[in-house]
């Protein structure tokens, strides 16, 4: 029998301490169906949750936040708000010490380090490469996450620092899972680029030189999400394991039972 979950609104609250919040619900499945809402959220990490925010999110019956920030991330801006009841998982999708130095360079640096690391298309070819080797490297986070949907972790928040890389693909490996049309997941992916979702640029220099047009161009490849990103996530399932079907059964080790549990946590029966 289904669990009976909390039904959420589609209209969106407003959060004052936790960017890029949503709820997947009512995209489209292949087959004719939608994710339910009230099943799965993603966001922005929950270091600066109000009081507010941590009502409403407690108001969802959440069972599981997956956090899939790094020691990194965690320094810079602090481990998530608790909050009664709810497991708290934290699943780094890059190595600990994984881009500290770069990141510490894009807070810091100066033009002439931001050009030679980011200019002529090298910001951009970064983030495209940190797609394709979240993919193929990180097969045991998401099939741990996969798991635990099918299980028992549903209603679930799945989160990183920005809410649109880490996060923007464990949900897309989530909905591809569960049989949601591509075009979809890539609306839902590219809608962490509206203004009232974006990541805030911390730079240490906030000067007009420092937050110059210029440096907000070499910039902006890492703080939005682009479709070319998300496509080199999708081209490379399908480089690899041949078939969507093939990365979820053989990469990620999802038998078809466990499909249908997915299917059955995620998807309006109805």
């Amino acid at each position: 029998m289904t669990q009976q979950l909390p039904q959420v609104p589609s209209t969106e609250p407003e959060l004052s301490g936790v960017r890029n919040f949503r709820d997947v619900g009512g995209l489209p499945t292949t087959d004719g169906r939608q994710v339910a809402y009230g099943r799965l959220f993603r966001s922005g990490h929950l270091a600066h949750a109000t009081p507010a925010d941590a009502a409403f999110l407690s108001s969802l019956g959440l069972h599981t936040i997956f956090d899939f920030r790094n020691a990194a991330d965690l320094k810079l801006d602090g481990t998530d708000v608790e909050l009664t009841g709810v497991r708290n998982v934290n699943l780094p999708l890059t190595d600990p010490a994984d881009g500290a130095e770069f990141w510490l360079m894009v807070r810091d640096g100066d033009l002439d380090q931001l050009r030679s690391l980011l200019s002529d298309g090298r910001a951009a070819t970064r983030m495209i490469d940190s797609y394709r080797t979240i993919i193929t490297q990180r097969t045991a986070e998401h099939s741990r996450v996969l798991h635990s949907l099918a299980e028992d972790s549903v209603p679930a928040l799945m989160h990183c620092a920005a809410g649109k890389d880490r996060a923007g693909l464990s949900i897309a490996v989530s909905l591809l899972a569960v049989g949601v049309e591509p075009e979809a997941i890539e609306a839902d992916y590219l809608k962490s680029n509206d203004p009232h979702r974006r990541y805030p640029i911390h730079r240490t220099d906030n000067s007009p030189a420092g937050m110059s047009s210029e440096v907000m161009e070499l910039l902006s490849p890492l703080f939005d999400a682009r479709a070319e990103y998300l496509a080199a996530a999708f081209e490379t399932i399908e480089k690899t394991w041949g078939t969507t079907d093939r990365y979820l059964t053989e990469g990620l080790g999802l038998a078809p039972e466990t499909r249908e549990r997915l299917r059955a946590r995620l998807l309006d029966q109805s």
